[in-house]
């Protein structure tokens, strides 16, 4: 995208502005600021007699998807923003202006290269939900199921490259010259954000994001993810099952039906965590225009997902330093905070521990033994950034989606069930996790996996000492008797004969335990073995 092309994208953004009386936005805007009196020669098809909830509602939607998704990630922190302001920005969920549906037939029929009616047996041309990104209709196959057919907006490409342009700009200016801008990485969180959008723009990918996550809780009592038609699907039309479930933001036909919103609370919490550290694939825009509530047993709701265009992972080495800093928070471990923050590289090599934890400790005790809907984690996270502007932490960019989640999260909980303890829902949820990581299971686990090389180590040995023993004899290999290399050899001997000596044990024990444990006899003296196995591998090691 040329720079010019994004100066003008940046003029038109100041104009909306000020179509929709925002000019205080302006003011504060110091590029460009010298063209806000062209602006103001402009008329204004507005008034500021309209409320500021539905002029920010209306300048984001005509903004584009970028803006929208903005409006969407903030309408849920009602802690944050006036009452008046987050009703207006929670249309913004499910009720962006559709584009008309002659567009949308096209689309499809140019994906199919054959008409509507030839595919569906029906096509509902009135839409069910848009948003920023796409549209949803409702159809029915010629098999008989009843589905939803997502379809990408027209031009959303060209418009979302053309603010990502502008993005890029904003953030170079401010890594240049804004004296946080080094700490910060304005310029990375734009290309983390640009991957996570641009993979929105593709609804294969969308596709596969939703089977992946229905694997990971098929059989679950918690969460149910639509099937996907795959022979339908294509980068600009996703088919799926339709689902029949209430809306998580319809807090009155909940209680009408009698649910039990605690639950529905303790299991959102735990649908988040499970997600993250279990399967470390996580739905990651999981606001309200996202989440439905099927109640076919009221006592026990379940969570209903749509909309997978966004979905994160963590690597080991995040996910385990995570997981570590949630369950020092839920101790009150504050000095293992400091600690895992340096060794992490997170902040400066030179940090003193011991002022790094009174930060924290200032920051985070008040919020213990409170329930939900006196916790703002946003005003929480807020002390910790200027935490972290003292210590100079840099932000880190492949955390953002987790934040942008839990934040998410946090909105819902707030609003289903503020008396909810976090805490007590989370803790037991990474203190499994961490015993799978690091305990008895985890241990078993590696045994297993390196089993196959346990059994190719035993088979090549005694071929790899035949051999040598063979070159020896026939004087093929020769070698001062007093020589250096002839140590080393007996040394390389010695070590061998033990590594196969020590693997064979480690194998014996391994196979024999998991038989037992398989069995379900003598289950200590099992453990036992499987303990042994593990010396053994370790004894093992050059």
């Amino acid at each position: 995208m040329g720079r010019r092309h994004t100066v003008f994208r940046m003029i038109a953004i100041q104009r909306v502005l000020v179509k929709y009386g925002l000019d205080d936005v302006i003011k504060e805007t110091h590029l460009l600021r010298p063209l806000r009196f062209l602006f103001y020669l402009m008329p204004r098809r507005r008034d500021r007699s309209a409320p500021l909830g539905e002029r920010i509602r209306l300048a984001l939607e005509e903004l584009g998807p970028i803006f929208v998704k903005f409006g969407q990630a903030i309408s849920t922190r009602r802690d944050l923003i006036p009452a008046d302001i987050a009703d207006e920005l929670a249309k913004l969920q499910d009720a962006v202006p559709p584009f008309p549906v002659e567009q949308a037939v096209a689309i499809i029929e140019g994906a199919y290269g054959e008409s509507v009616d030839t595919v569906f047996d029906r096509f509902d041309q009135e839409p069910l939900a848009a948003a920023s990104i796409a549209q949803v209709h409702t159809a029915k196959l010629k098999a008989g199921h009843e589905v939803i057919v997502k379809i990408l907006r027209p031009g959303v490409q060209e418009q979302i490259e053309s603010d990502l342009a502008v993005l890029k700009l904003l953030a170079g200016l401010a890594d240049r010259y804004w004296e946080h801008g080094k700490r910060l990485r304005p310029l990375e969180l734009v290309d983390e954000y640009e991957h996570t959008i641009l993979d929105e723009l593709d609804l294969m990918r969308e596709a596969g994001n939703a089977a992946q996550l229905k694997r990971n809780f098929q059989g679950s009592n918690m969460l149910y993810v639509p099937d996907v038609f795959w022979d339908y699907c294509r980068p600009e039309v996703l088919v799926q099952e339709r689902i029949y479930g209430t809306p998580i933001s319809d807090m009155d036909a909940l209680q009408e039906a009698g649910t039990n919103i605690q639950v529905l609370a303790e299991n959102g919490v735990e649908i988040f965590f499970t997600q993250v550290f279990r399967h470390n694939f996580f739905h990651a825009d999981m606001h309200p225009g996202n989440i439905f509530v099927i109640m076919t047993d009221p006592a026990r709701p379940k969570y209903a997902a749509v909309d997978f265009g966004i979905v994160g992972t963590l690597s080991p080495e995040d996910q385990r330093y995570l997981a570590e800093n949630f369950l020092a928070f839920f101790d009150r471990d504050y000095q293992r905070i400091a600690k895992l923050h340096l060794d992490s590289g997170w902040v400066p090599a030179g940090t003193r521990v011991d002022q790094l934890e009174t930060a924290i400790r200032t920051v985070c005790e008040p919020i213990f033994n409170k329930p939900l809907s006196e916790i703002s984690f946003a005003q929480m996270l807020m002390r910790l950034f200027r935490v972290a502007q003292r210590f100079d932490v840099e932000i880190q960019p492949q955390m953002i989606l987790l934040h942008k989640t839990l934040f998410n999260i946090e909105g819902l909980g707030r609003q289903l069930y503020p008396q909810l303890d976090l805490w007590k829902t989370a803790h037991p949820v990474l203190k499994r996790w961490m015993d799978e990581q690091v305990g008895g299971r985890a241990v078993l686990k590696d045994l297993r996996q390196n089993l196959p090389q346990f059994r190719d180590a035993m088979r090549e040995l005694p071929g790899i000492i035949q051999q040598l023993g063979e070159q020896v004899s026939e004087g093929r290999i020769k070698f001062d008797m007093q020589s250096p290399e002839l140590r080393r050899i007996q040394e390389q001997l010695a070590t061998q004969q033990r590594q196969r000596f020590w693997l064979t044990a480690a194998a014996t024990a391994v196979v024999s335990g998991t038989l037992m444990l398989t069995l379900g006899s003598l289950p200590e003296l099992a453990w036992l073995l499987l303990g042994a196995g593990a010396f053994a591998v370790y004894a093992a090691r050059p």
